[in-house]
C-alpha cells in the first residue's frame, strides 16, 4: 500500500467523524427545540394562540351575505309579503380608534372626528351614541357595532357619495376637506333584507308575519318558514395594510316563493262586508266592534282551495305588536307584560282555524246525510214535531217551542231547521253510526290545512255519549269544531261526496320564477254517495226559499243552497250566541262555499241568524259576479233588482219600515209581535218586519201586501200601506189607491218591481 493511499484513508475517516458529530449536534438541537416548544405550549400556548388569532383577524375579513326570503303571493301573483333590500350600518370601533403618528412623530387618533362628523351629517345619527360606542370599554375595541338597522339604498348611496372625493359633486372641496373625508374609516354597510307587507292588514290571519325577517310562527309565514328561508353566504377576503389583494365569495341561496290559493279581490269583498257590519253594529266610535269576533271562509268545494279567509280582528302586518286599535292607552298601561303577550297571541291566531265552538244547526245537513247513507231514514220519512223531545230526564225544546212544526219530511226538517225532527233522525240512526260519520266527515280531527295552530275540536266518544248527548249533537250542540272542519265537510256533502283536504298554498316557485312544486288537490275520501249528496243539495236549496230559515241570504236569480245556525254558548241561559250561515252556489253545480260565523253580536238579543246571513249575502252579491257565476233561475229579470242588502235591526224600538228597493212603510211599537221576522234594512235606515205565520190571501179583507216575503210598491211608485195604517185603506178590499188599483193587483207585484 502506498503512502498516498494511507493518507487518503486517514482524511476520509476524519471527515466522517466530523459529519457524525455535526449530525449529532443537529439532532440534539432539534430535540432541544422540540422540548422547548412543548414547554412553551404547555405554559404559554393559549397566550400565543390568541396572539396568532388576533393577527389573523386583522388580516382576514369574513362577512355574512344575507339570503333573500321568498315572496308570498295570491293566486293571481299579487304580492302579499316580500323582502326589500336594506342595510345595517356597521361601525368598526377598533379601526376608528387606531392611533397613527403625525409628521412630528406624535401619536394621535386621526379617524375619530372625521368619522363622527360624517355619520351625524349624512345619516343623522346621534353623536353622543357614536362617541359612547368608541369610548366604552365594552365596545371601543369591537369590530362589529350595529349603529342603525334598515338603512335604505338611497341613504347608503348618499354616504358613499359623501366619501367619493373624485365625484363631480365634490369637485369644489378644499384639500383639507378632501383629507378629512379620506380619514373616515371603520364604516361599512351590511346587506340584509326587511320583510314588508304591501297590503298591511288584508288577509293578516292567513299571511302571518316574521319577528325578525326570517323567524315566524303565524300564517303562511310560519307554516312555510323553512321553504321561504334560504341559506346565508360568506365573503372571505385577505387584506394587507393598504388594500384588498384577494377574496373568496360563497353566494347566498335565496328562499323559495309561495303562491297561495287566496284571491286578493275575494279578501277585499270579505273585508268590505265585515266593515259594513261593524260600522252598523258598533257602539264604540273609537274601536269598531260589531261582535266579539266574526269569521269567514270562502272555499272552492271542488278542490279544497281556500279562496278567502278572514276574521274581524285586523292588525297591520308591518307593525303586529301594536294593540292601540283594540285597547286604550289607559288599558294598556294597566296590563301586565304577560297580559299584553296573551292579547297579542289572541290577535295573531287564526279564528277560522284555531278556535273551536259548538256549530249549531249548520251541522244538521251532516246528521241528515249520515241517516240517509245508513238507510236509517229516507226522503219520504215523516217526523212529527210537537215542540220538543223528552230524552231520559231532560226535555229538549225545538227552536219554535212552545209552538211546533207538526209533520215534517226530511226536506222540511232541514228547511225549517227543526230540532225535534233531527233528534228523531239521530235516534233512528243510533249512536255507533252517528259517531262513525262524525269521523268520516272529519270532525274531532285536524283537517291538515297548511296553516299553524289548527284545533281538532272535541267530540263525545262511545264511552260518554248517551241518549241526551246524541240528541243535542244531532243539531250541533254539545261538541265543538272549527270553521275549517265545517267548511271542508260541508263541501264534501254538496260536491258529490268528495272530501278534499283544505289547503292554502297552490305552488312553490324558485327565486327565478320556475315552478318547483305544484300543490294539487288531495282527495282524501268519500263521505257520502252521489245520490245522497244530490238529495242534501236539494234540501239545502229549500232553506233559501221563503219558507226556509235562510231566505234573507238568497240573491234574486241565483240558485243557492245554505243552512243557518244558532248555537247558545256555555254557560247556557246568559243570552250569548254564536250565529252562523253556510251557503253555496250554484245549487246543482257548486262552485263556491261561503261560511260566516258571528260570535256574540253586539246587541241585547243575539239569537237571530240575520247577522250572519246579512254578511253572507253581501259577500255573495259581489263574489258571484266576480267569479263569473251568473243568475241561473228560470224567468229571472235582473233589470230592476238590487242584489245588495244591508241588514240591521233595533229590537229596543221595534221599528219595521222599508223594502229592499227603498219603498218606505211605517209601523209602530204597539203593532210589533215577538215572532215577527226581520227582512232587511233600506238605504235610508228603515226596517221591515213581517208576520211569518200569516198566509198570503189576496182576497182576504186584511191581506198583507207583500210578495215573496217583501213589501212592494206599485209601478208608478205608489207605496202600499202596512197593517199599521188606518183601516180605511182596506175598505172593501180595494179603493185605497186613488188610481183604483186593487189589493190583489198590488199584492201580485213582482219582487223588486
Amino acid at each position: 500500500m502506498s503512502d498516498s493511499t494511507r493518507t487518503y484513508r486517514k482524511q476520509n475517516t476524519r471527515i466522517k467523524k466530523k459529519l457524525v458529530g455535526l449530525f449529532t449536534l443537529v439532532i440534539l438541537a432539534l430535540v432541544g427545540l422540540a422540548v422547548r416548544i412543548s414547554v412553551i405550549n404547555a405554559t404559554d400556548g393559549e397566550k400565543y394562540r390568541r396572539i396568532v388569532m388576533t393577527q389573523a383577524q386583522q388580516q382576514y375579513d369574513s362577512r355574512t351575505i344575507a339570503f333573500r326570503r321568498g315572496d308570498i303571493t295570491d293566486r293571481n301573483g299579487t304580492v302579499l309579503a316580500t323582502s326589500e333590500k336594506v342595510y345595517n350600518l356597521i361601525l368598526d370601533c377598533k379601526v376608528v380608534n387606531t392611533e397613527t403618528e403625525d409628521a412630528e412623530g406624535n401619536s394621535a387618533q386621526r379617524y375619530v372626528e372625521p368619522t363622527v362628523r360624517a355619520l351625524t351629517r349624512v345619516l343623522g345619527l346621534n353623536e353622543e351614541e357614536i362617541r359612547k360606542r368608541l369610548t366604552d370599554d365594552n365596545s371601543k375595541n369591537s369590530q362589529y357595532q350595529i349603529l342603525k338597522k334598515n338603512i335604505s339604498i338611497s341613504e347608503k348611496k348618499a354616504f358613499e357619495e359623501y366619501l367619493n372625493t373624485d365625484s363631480e359633486a365634490n369637485g369644489s372641496l378644499t384639500e383639507e376637506e378632501i383629507q378629512e373625508r379620506k380619514n373616515v374609516r371603520g364604516v361599512w354597510f351590511e346587506e340584509t333584507y326587511e320583510r314588508t307587507y304591501p297590503l298591511h292588514s288584508l288577509a293578516c290571519d292567513v299571511i302571518g308575519f316574521t319577528y325578525d325577517g326570517i323567524t315566524a310562527d303565524w300564517g303562511i309565514e310560519g307554516y312555510y318558514s323553512d321553504i321561504l328561508n334560504g341559506t346565508n353566504g360568506r365573503q372571505y377576503g385577505y387584506f394587507n395594510t393598504d388594500a384588498d389583494v384577494g377574496q373568496t365569495i360563497i353566494p347566498a341561496t335565496d328562499g323559495k316563493n309561495v303562491s297561495s290559493t287566496i284571491d286578493v279581490n275575494v279578501q277585499q269583498i270579505i273585508r268590505k262586508a265585515l266593515e259594513n257590519y261593524n260600522e252598523e253594529m258598533s257602539t264604540d266610535a273609537a274601536r269598531i266592534n260589531g261582535a266579539a269576533n266574526i269569521g269567514v271562509v270562502v272555499m272552492d268545494p271542488g278542490s279544497g282551495e281556500i279562496l278567502g279567509m278572514d276574521s274581524s280582528r285586523w292588525y297591520d302586518l308591518n307593525d303586529p305588536q301594536d294593540l292601540t286599535s283594540f285597547y286604550s292607552q289607559d288599558e294598556l298601561l294597566e296590563m301586565t307584560d304577560q297580559e299584553i303577550e296573551d292579547a297579542r297571541s289572541r290577535l295573531w291566531s287564526n279564528f277560522c282555524v284555531s278556535d273551536s265552538f259548538e256549530p249549531g244547526s249548520v251541522f244538521k245537513p251532516f246528521t241528515a246525510a249520515a241517516a240517509l247513507e245508513t238507510a236509517a231514514v229516507n226522503e219520504k220519512s215523516i217526523f212529527y214535531c210537537d215542540g220538543g223531545e223528552q230524552v231520559e230526564d231532560k226535555y229538549i225544546q225545538c227552536d219554535v217551542y212552545p209552538a211546533s212544526h207538526g209533520d215534517q219530511t226530511l226536506q222540511q226538517a232541514i228547511m225549517h231547521s227543526c230540532n225535534d225532527s233531527l233528534m228523531q233522525i239521530a235516534s233512528a240512526m243510533g249512536e255507533p253510526n252517528f259517531l262513525k260519520y262524525e269521523e268520516i266527515f272529519g270532525f274531532g280531527m285536524r283537517t291538515g290545512i297548511d296553516l299553524p295552530g289548527e284545533n281538532a275540536g272535541l267530540l263525545f266518544t262511545s264511552d260518554d255519549m248517551g241518549e241526551i248527548e246524541l240528541a243535542t249533537s244531532s243539531f250541533g250542540q254539545g261538541f265543538t269544531c272549527t270553521m275549517i272542519q265545517e267548511t271542508a265537510a260541508f263541501a264534501s256533502v254538496i260536491n258529490g261526496g268528495y272530501y278534499y283536504k283544505p289547503h292554502i298554498v297552490r305552488a312553490i316557485t324558485g327565486s327565478d320564477g320556475s315552478v318547483i312544486q305544484n300543490v294539487e288537490p288531495i282527495l282524501e275520501r268519500r263521505t257520502v254517495s252521489e245520490a245522497v249528496s244530490s238529495v242534501i243539495r236539494e234540501d239545502l236549496g229549500t232553506v233559501m226559499s221563503l219558507e226556509g230559515t235562510g231566505y234573507l241570504a238568497k240573491l234574486p236569480g241565483y240558485s243557492m243552497g245554505g243552512k243557518t245556525g244558532t248555537a247558545e254558548k256555555l254557560p247556557r241561559g246568559e243570552g250569548n250566541y254564536l250565529l252562523s250561515f253556510i251557503g253555496f252556489a250554484p245549487l246543482d253545480d257548486p262552485k263556491v262555499v261561503v261560511y260566516v260565523t258571528v260570535d256574540e253580536p253586539n246587541t241585547s238579543a243575539q239569537e237571530t241568524t240575520v247577522y250572519a246571513m246579512s254578511i253572507a249575502r253581501n259577500i255573495f252579491s259581489e263574489l258571484l259576479p266576480y267569479m263569473n257565476i251568473y243568475p241561473d233561475e228560470a224567468g229571472y229579470d235582473s233589470s230592476n233588482v238590487d242584489t245588495g242588502m244591508v241588514m240591521n235591526r233595533d229590537l229596543l224600538n221595534h221599528r219595521y219600515t222599508a223594502t229592499e228597493n227603498g219603498a218606505v212603510m211605517t209601523g209602530g211599537e204597539d203593532y210589533y209581535e215577538e215572532d215577527w221576522q226581520y227582512l232587511g234594512l233600506a238605504e235610508d235606515g228603515s226596517e221591515i218586519w213581517v208576520d211569518p205565520s200569516y198566509s198570503f190571501d189576496p182576497e182576504a179583507e186584511d191581506a198583507y201586501l207583500y210578495q215573496d216575503g217583501t213589501w212592494g210598491t206599485a209601478a208608478d211608485g205608489t207605496i202600499l200601506p202596512s197593517m199599521a195604517e188606518e183601516d180605511s185603506y182596506w175598505e172593501d178590499g180595494n179603493d185605497y189607491f186613488s188610481d183604483g188599483m186593487t189589493n190583489e193587483e198590488a199584492a201580485m207585484i213582482e219582487y223588486g218591481g
